[in-house]
């Protein structure tokens, strides 16, 4: 659960040694697997049948014949939220193309973002993910914003990310814009140390049929089956999409229990309302359950045990955006979006309603100024019910925030130097106003060198868990219990982050990119003891130990990050990556923590490393290798690893291919995290393949 066995540590206690319990039994379990993969089985038999009836959809572009130039070109909005050649940003950006996609082997965002330098990725179990940029990593890693087409995805109980719900059809993402630092001035709090922007593509770019199919070892059966047409002046495409998941082993080598199974719909359209004004409208709606290992706490006696509990999860969202061009010096964009979910388990219930409101106006000033600014509204409300592991107070919450930025970019040399300043203000869910400025200057002294600096301030705004939570950490001899709670006075988190970077395009074969950064923290997030107390309730009266989040800790963090595109040959083309993350974290002098700056420095890697290669072993078929080199974490008692994915894709027809994937092919199993701070128990990732067929039509 929650930080359980964090709470543990602090007193010097690791239950070692806990009792399984299985909260549902065999029969209702297997049954609701059997039903998922008759589900499934109907799907793929009605994929294949609509299939034979559709119109042929445009063939994938394919970006293997374009230089490295070309790729270094591409255009990004995610910096500035503004169209931006990658190769003059001024941020740590990196680019995930549909080409890369299709070369990964990838059946999710999670397992994509590997790739990325700076990103530190780690698989929890079946279903769960810890990802954070430049540290600070958690299941629920609270410094990294996530969007899809511009819907944030940071849900305010925990603050951070359901990996599990983000179920984006892969042939459907245009690209993945990841920034590695702050980007607070235009995207406000919580994108501390990194932006992921998940971009999918217009539905003009998806028109007829495609049906993709697969399965294998872990990935069990897997399928979408999608359709794109147009109407008058618009275009859409519908889909429907579904995945079984087996489950991975625990860390004792016995069955996990977390096998994962997902459902998921949606729809886009794009339509051309004048010569002037353009209208996306798009939705998405899921179900699916999965399972997990909690540790439950029992008093009577006191015992801490496993117990396996099946948790289920739905949602929908809708978005529109509406962006009118009032000249090609001034354009304006309005966005709505209303998200709702459910989530039951595996400690407490969760259901929450999110309505978004964003407008922006882009204007170019003269010669010298291309500036953009905005405000934003955005009203959600939970209801949770609690357990006895873990409750929320109050059980319901509505919150509110508003927010306006401004950002200019002064062009000091035209093409050649540029100054970017701006600032975000906003008014947070619970701790009040926070200012988010920040100071970039780009040089490009010729077309294929440019360099770039950056001042920045971010914030991380409290949680519904940091404010109001109350969990049961561990049950001690006594009887006795460690309870965690929540702060009312908790506050944000802030880091002023410098960084500089350069870019250079050594040949049209080899580019070369790096990134040096220094992070100052202040205000971060401590657990502090609390007086022990009688609770009378319990006959006899149970011993408490509480503990409460404060804001006591500090320091700095400091890392370099490189990553080259080399095209060795037109047939083989290698993408190595690499990076550096040194963490100098204290504690304020009247702190009691024993125990987080030790937990947090051991639970994030120093060294990460990634080599991908891709080569055309024929017209048809062509072959791609992917291996990633995590350093370990001691505070998880986790080994560093190196992960090998491998990939055999066969061209069959113009329209048709089949891929061959392996997964963790070097270890029969290893695990990734093992964080004490999460809510499920880790899970050791084990080595997968299957077999994908994609057809479009």
């Amino acid at each position: 659960m929650i930080l359980r066995r964090a709470g543990v540590r602090g007193l010097g206690f690791r239950p070692e040694s806990k009792r399984t319990v299985r909260a549902s039994g065999p029969e209702a379990r297997n049954s609701g697997i059997h039903r998922k993969r008759k589900r499934s089985h109907a799907f793929l038999l009605l994929a294949l049948w609509m299939a034979s009836t559709g119109s042929a959809q445009e063939k994938p572009n394919d970006l293997s014949s374009k230089s490295i130039e070309d790729l270094m070109n591409i255009e990004v909005t995610s910096v500035s939220r503004k169209e931006q050649k990658i190769s003059q940003v001024a941020a740590a950006i990196f680019v995930i193309t549909p080409e890369d996609i299709r070369r990964s082997g990838a059946t999710n965002i999670p397992d994509l973002l590997r790739m990325v330098p700076g990103l530190d990725v780690a698989q929890i179990n079946a279903s769960n993910w810890a990802i954070s940029a430049r540290g600070f990593n958690l299941q629920f890693a609270n410094k990294l914003l996530v969007l899809i087409d511009g819907r944030a995805v940071y849900t305010p109980l925990f603050g951070g990310v359901y990996w599990d719900a983000q179920d984006v059809p892969l042939e459907d993402i245009e690209r993945i814009e990841v920034i590695r630092g702050p980007g607070g001035t235009v995207w406000g709090a919580n994108a501390v140390d990194g932006v992921i922007n998940v971009i999918t593509k217009s539905s003009a770019d998806t028109q007829g049929g495609l049906v993709t199919l697969g399965g294998g070892i872990q990935q069990q059966g897997f399928g979408t089956l999608q359709y794109g047409g147009k109407f008058t002046d618009s275009t859409y495409r519908i889909f429907t999409k579904y995945e079984n998941d087996s489950q991975f082993p625990n860390l004792s080598g016995q069955d996990g229990y977390d096998d994962h199974h997902l459902l998921h719909g949606g729809f886009r359209a794009d339509t051309k309302l004048s010569k002037k004004d353009s209208l996306t409208t798009q939705g998405d709606i899921y179900t699916g359950e999965e399972g997990g290992t909690i540790v439950h706490a029992a008093f009577f006696p006191p015992e801490n045990i496993n117990v396996q509990r099946l948790a289920t999860l739905s949602g929908g969202d809708i978005l529109t955006r509406w962006t009118h061009t009032f000249s090609s010096r001034s354009d304006t964009t309005l966005q709505f979006y209303f998200d709702k979910y459910t989530r039951n388990g595996e400690e407490s219930n969760e259901a929450r309603n999110t309505i978004d409101f964003d407008f922006q106006n882009h204007i170019t000033l003269g010669a010298r100024h291309d500036l953009i600014w905005g405000a934003g509204y955005r009203h959600t409300w939970d209801h949770t019910v609690g357990t006895i592991d873990q409750a929320f107070r109050p059980a319901d919450k509505a919150a509110e925030l508003f927010d306006a930025f401004v950002q200019d970019q002064i062009a000091l040399k035209p093409d050649r130097v540029s100054l970017y300043f701006g600032t975000k203000l906003e008014n947070n869910y619970f701790s009040g106003f926070d200012l988010e400025p920040s100071v970039r200057l780009s040089w490009t002294p010729s077309p294929r060198r440019s360099f770039w600096g950056a001042i920045s301030r971010a914030s991380r705004t409290p949680s519904r868990r940091d404010i109001g939570l109350s969990a049961v950490e561990a049950a001690l001899p006594g009887p006795s219990a460690v309870l965690l709670r929540g702060n009312p006075n908790f506050g944000s988190e802030h880091i002023i982050a410098y960084e500089a970077g350069y870019r250079t395009q050594i040949s049209s074969r080899l580019s070369f990119d790096a990134t040096a950064f220094i992070n100052d923290y202040t205000s971060l997030e401590s657990i502090e003891p609390l007086p022990a107390f009688f609770d009378p309730n319990f006959n006899p009266p149970l011993v408490v130990h509480p503990q409460s989040f404060g804001n006591k800790m500090h320091g700095t963090t400091e890392g370099v990050e490189a990553f080259a595109k080399w095209k060795l040959t037109d047939r083989w083309t290698l993408n190595p990556g690499y990076s550096y993350l040194q963490m100098h974290l204290h504690l304020d002098t009247d702190s009691l923590d024993t125990f987080s700056v030790a937990d947090v420095q051991g639970s994030n890697p120093v060294h990460q490393a990634q080599l991908l290669s891709h080569l055309e072993l024929s017209k048809n078929i062509s072959w791609d290798a992917n291996a990633y080199f995590v350093g370990r974490l001691p505070a998880q008692f986790v080994a560093s690893y190196t992960r090998l994915d491998s990939q055999l894709t066969w061209r069959l027809a113009e329209r048709v291919e089949l891929n061959i994937v392996g997964q963790n092919l070097i270890h029969d199993h290893h695990a990734e995290f093992n964080d004490q701070l999460q809510s499920v128990n880790s899970s050791l990732i084990k080595r997968s393949a299957y077999a994908k067929l994609t057809w479009h039509f």
